[in-house]
């Protein structure tokens, strides 16, 4: 198991061997940090910044979001004075450290731009046209993004060397994880000093290479895919979740959809991208977007909060497989432990086989930080080794038989397992 020192001198170490040209025991002196975009994650973003003593721009084209973002920050301090953690002084003094504009050439004095605006490409590319407009020669140039490739948004600068991947994760003051994504052409003075900001800030951050979801989102989607595919086939979202909490999680698949808005995300996604789901679709045309509708997967009492199995969304499944021509069973939880948590280590597999991860420890550091993995599974690579990769690649080709070739063991996992080899010790760099 791996507790909160390993983590922190994990990302030391990344810290002090990413950089030929950068160095962390020579980190840049940051002191002035601009944040585009005043939602959630850039407010988020802006307190991690002055919790750490940094002062923060903060840009937003809309003044009435800025007053929001201030509003939210000054009571999220406010709660920690409650709690003891800080002076009222400090507090005032934190806030204050945030000034506010909607004018994006006020980035011009930042060491550093961390941009946190929706996560459309467009939208961030017309972003960083102005980024590299108005940020001063050398400053850190960083997105936000989830998924989006870098490359493509360093592509609308003149200067791809110094943009490099943020990923932070909500809430971005309290949680710990930061990927940091090396585009193509990201500098390793850039790397080095986007690291060196996240332990200034007090992330553990952990460097990345570009793929669709990077490393975190990627082996999620891939777990996410399967429990959805589940409930067509005969599962129901009580039972997944179950299972899940049972493994360890702090929640299961359908109420942290319902709790982050997951069901109208992947439906406008869908939409944008000319997709159908078939139960995403029956659920977003009756306004179940999730707890903050009131219902999503679950119907929720009147404490709003409290998910509560729906005998609606059972006839909305089962409608679902009809119209899929699939034809529902029993499913114990046994096969849905396989199907859940195989799929996420064979694509961690397949993540170190293409180098966006350096090693099997970094995918088990995010995952541990940025996702809930129980942490007395020490993370999902490891968490393998413990069982046996053989017996992992005999389930996958089992399930590849059963349910088709997505689940086909990568050749890295086949060659561990075939050689009795382990992913911590003979899997990425050393």
């Amino acid at each position: 198991m791996l507790d909160s020192s390993d983590y922190l001198k994990a990302a030391q170490a990344v810290a002090t061997c990413v950089g030929a040209e950068g160095s962390a025991s020579d980190p840049r002196d940051f002191q002035t940090i601009a944040v585009i975009g005043a939602g959630t994650m850039g407010t988020g973003i802006a307190l991690a910044m002055v919790n750490a003593g940094l002062a923060v721009t903060l840009i937003d084209a809309a003044q009435a979001g800025l007053d929001k973002a201030i509003g939210i920050a000054t009571k999220t301090l406010a709660r920690s004075v409650e709690r003891g953690q800080i002076s009222e002084d400090e507090a005032r003094a934190r806030v204050s450290r945030i000034k506010v504009s909607t004018e994006i050439k006020d980035i011009a004095s930042a060491d550093a731009i961390v941009e946190a605006v929706w996560e459309r490409m467009d939208l961030k590319q017309s972003i960083f046209r102005d980024i590299d407009k108005f940020a001063k020669p050398g400053a850190l140039l960083g997105t936000n993004t989830s998924t989006l490739d870098i490359n493509e948004i360093a592509a609308v600068t003149s200067r791809p060397e110094d943009v490099v991947g943020l990923h932070f994760f909500s809430p971005a003051h309290v949680m710990k994880l930061l990927e940091v994504v090396r585009g193509d052409k990201t500098s390793q003075a850039c790397l080095a000093d986007a690291v060196a900001l996240g332990l200034r800030i007090g992330k553990v951050p952990v460097v990345v290479g570009v793929c669709d979801g990077f490393v975190g989102n990627r082996i999620f989607a891939a777990r996410e895919h399967e429990a959805a595919r589940l409930l067509l086939e005969g599962a129901l979202p009580q039972q997944v979740d179950k299972v899940l909490v049972e493994f360890g999680f702090p929640m299961g698949s359908f109420v942290l959809q319902d709790m982050s808005g997951g069901i109208e995300l992947i439906w406008r996604m869908n939409q944008a991208r000319g997709k159908t789901d078939v139960l995403v679709d029956k659920l977003a045309a009756l306004g179940r977007f999730g707890q903050k509708a009131g219902r999503g997967y679950y119907a929720y009492g009147e404490d709003g909060r409290t998910p509560l199995p729906d005998p609606e969304v059972e006839l909305l499944i089962n409608e679902a497989s009809r119209e899929s021509g699939i034809a529902r069973r029993q499913i114990d939880d046994a096969e849905i432990v396989e199907r859940l948590i195989y799929p996420m280590i064979n694509e961690g597999a397949k993540i170190l086989e293409e180098g966006i991860a350096d090693r099997a420890s970094d995918i088990d550091v995010i995952w541990s930080l940025g996702y809930g993995w129980p942490r007395a599974k020490a993370g999902p690579m490891r968490y393998a080794d413990t069982i046996g990769l053989g017996k992992i690649r005999d389930a996958l080709q089992r399930l590849a038989v059963d349910h088709g070739s997505r689940f086909s063991p990568s050749a890295l996992l086949t060659r561990l397992a075939e050689t009795n080899g382990t992913f911590t010790a003979d899997a990425g760099v050393a």
